[in-house]
């Protein structure tokens, strides 16, 4: 959604809203753990974030994939940053292009400063010389595809009358150009915002004005972004921080006060604006703590559209189903399903169609480096050390697996005593969800689709299992006739007990004047081809270890022997049913034996 749109909206509710910017880190790692932290920001309730551009487009790689993700994977609404410096059309082009692919609608348009090394800014050839180019060129190539923002610098007000009034007959004329709203610099003066803010409207400028808000992180922090940037600063912020530079808590606490009332004055004062714009300098402690002190809680989604956060790309606005074996792992199902030519309808269609992605095509990792891995996971040198890491997990003991990229799920923590069981009997579990019987769909744990409906899910469970174990528990199964299953081992020799070629529907909802929606599936292509991903996160976790280890082998074996299991329990309506097949197995596997017959408690062999 454009985010003039979004601002027109919060207006008629006369609500106020608040978005973040972040930028492009210099390292891989870096940026997986920024996508980390935008992840969990986005609980604060931003409207739309957005994502700076580096003079010269040192980091556009890296600006363009952090759009495509935060659209694709956190479903969050992005706006890209674009500079005129050492872009020439067809770099412009290319940045668009890609864009517009992500579905992102938004773009912020700006000359840049000048590249590393210069200190004098010059367009490149073939390229932009001004902002207002930028903009034209934008409006030219793609009509009103994308809402178009520029800067506006509050500094301004401080020129001579004559020099003030130049600047913003510049501004006037970008926004005749076609600009939709502008962006501010920093500012902490308050005063010299508003009268700026009464100067641009005076010239006629009625588009929307989103002040740029910067949280004061520390005494060092605050000093060189207000040198660099030339900001004013009123003498009462630096009387209230100065005598404590050297205490960064203290700075921080005061320097959240200090801001947040010049929040409440800029929402307080009759200029109709209802959005703060945060430069998080991509820390979140900060931003929190603004929030809060405005107490600006955020908008919690009562309802999910989907059980499963949806994507904002173009293909994927309409997905309705997805196979649940991705469920800890949305990323990389995300990349497998990018090329899929079963999408006309963004339905899941057959995953027997050739543009199924392979493995190879994106790659399988773990999202831990080898140093965060070893301090989570330990040097394990037994199975019960490995069972033991499983149970911790279920119990939230425990931040990650290498199958899960995030902590338990708030709906798993239901069934998480009877996982911790399972671990610790031998069945190691690397997805699950509980049975639910038609709970309201807005629900705070399960809830998700249109109000007024009721909701549904079959309890399912995913592990990996010796075949020594399995062989015990498939009996015992198999007397449930409402379980079917799927055992699959790593060379890919499938059973089941299921006769339908069909997906198998594990959740539902149901609605008032709509059809009955499927979001979740289980079927046997899909989980054919998650087979080959979950054995090689078990491998890559083995290859943290040094050649030759205890743990190194250990693992692996475990990888090599094991078989991997899903079991649905179709009786959504008996929500402890699924897992008394493992109880029963899980007692008679470690029954002592006589003459290789369990010895059960009564005496009896068997």
């Amino acid at each position: 959604m454009k985010i003039s749109k979004k601002i027109e909206q919060a207006a008629k509710e006369d609500k106020v809203w608040w978005s973040f910017e972040y930028f492009p880190p210099r390292t891989a790692q870096g940026l997986q753990n920024l996508l980390d932290r935008i992840e969990r920001m986005r609980a604060l309730g931003p409207e739309f974030i957005d994502i700076t551009w580096n003079a010269g487009g040192r980091t556009s790689d890296l600006t363009s994939e952090l759009v495509k993700t935060c659209q694709s994977l956190i479903g969050i609404e992005t706006c890209m940053h674009l500079t005129c410096t050492n872009m020439p059309k067809e770099k412009v082009d290319v940045a668009l292009r890609d864009a517009k692919q992500h579905g992102c609608r938004n773009v912020l348009a700006l000359r840049g400063d000048p590249p590393a090394g210069s200190d004098e800014w010059e367009a490149v050839a073939d390229g932009f010389q001004h902002g207002i180019d930028l903009v034209r060129y934008i409006r030219q190539e793609h009509g009103d595809h994308f809402d178009i923002a520029v800067a506006g610098f509050p500094q301004h007000q401080l020129l001579p009358p004559d020099e003030l009034a130049l600047e913003i007959r510049y501004l006037k004329e970008k926004i005749d150009a076609g600009v939709n709203f502008i962006f501010t610099q920093m500012f902490y003066d308050v005063e010299l915002f508003i009268a700026w803010v009464k100067s641009v409207r005076a010239a006629g400028i009625t588009i929307p004005i989103v002040p740029g808000i910067m949280p004061i992180q520390t005494w060092n922090g605050f000093q060189r972004a207000t040198s660099l940037a030339k900001t004013h600063i009123p003498q009462t912020f630096k009387d209230a921080l100065e005598p404590h530079k050297n205490n960064d808590e203290k700075v921080r606490e005061i320097g959240t006060k200090l801001v947040a009332e010049m929040c409440r004055r800029i929402l307080a004062e009759p200029l109709g604006i209802r959005g703060l714009h945060f430069y998080t300098m991509n820390l979140e402690r900060g931003t929190r703590m603004l929030l809060e002190e405005l107490n600006l809680v955020p908008r919690v989604e009562t309802i999910k559209p989907l059980p499963w956060r949806q994507s904002l790309t173009p293909a994927r606005r309409s997905e309705t189903i997805r196979p649940i074996f991705w469920a800890n792992r949305t990323k990389s199902y995300l990349s497998r399903t990018e090329n899929w030519d079963e999408y006309p309808n963004g339905r899941f269609g057959d995953s027997r169609s050739p543009a199924y992605g392979e493995l190879d095509g994106y790659g399988v990792w773990i999202k831990q480096t080898k140093e965060d891995a070893l301090k989570l996971w330990g040097h394990p040198t037994a199975f019960s050390d490995i069972a033991g890491l499983f149970e911790r997990f279920c119990r939230r003991q425990l931040s990650a697996l290498p199958w899960s990229d995030q902590e338990l799920l708030t709906e798993t923590s239901v069934i998480a005593d009877q996982l911790a069981t399972m671990n610790s009997l031998g069945f190691l579990t690397i997805n699950s969800q509980p049975a639910v019987n038609g709970v309201r769909s807005d629900d705070k744990t399960f809830g998700w689709g249109p109000s007024n409906g009721y909701v549904y899910q079959k309890a399912y469970l995913e592990f990996f299992v010796s075949p020594e174990l399995l062989d015990v528990l498939i009996p015992h199964i198999e007397r449930d006739h409402s379980i079917t299953y799927y055992v699959i081992n790593k060379r890919g020799d499938l059973r089941t007990n299921t006769t339908s070629d069909g997906p198998n529907a594990v959740t539902w909802g149901v609605f008032p004047g709509k059809e009955i929606v499927q979001p979740t599936i289980v079927e046997a292509i899909s989980f054919m081809a998650w087979k080959d991903e979950a054995y090689e996160l078990g491998q890559q976790w083995a290859n943290l270890y040094e050649a030759g280890s205890p743990s190194r082998k250990l693992i692996a074996d475990l990888m090599d022997n094991a078989l991997l299991v899903n079991v649905v329990h179709n009786d959504y309506k008996n929500p402890d049913a699924i897992f008394e097949p493992f109880l029963r197995a899980g007692a008679e596997f470690s029954a002592p034996k006589q003459n290789g017959h369990a010895v059960h408690a009564n005496g009896h062999t068997a």
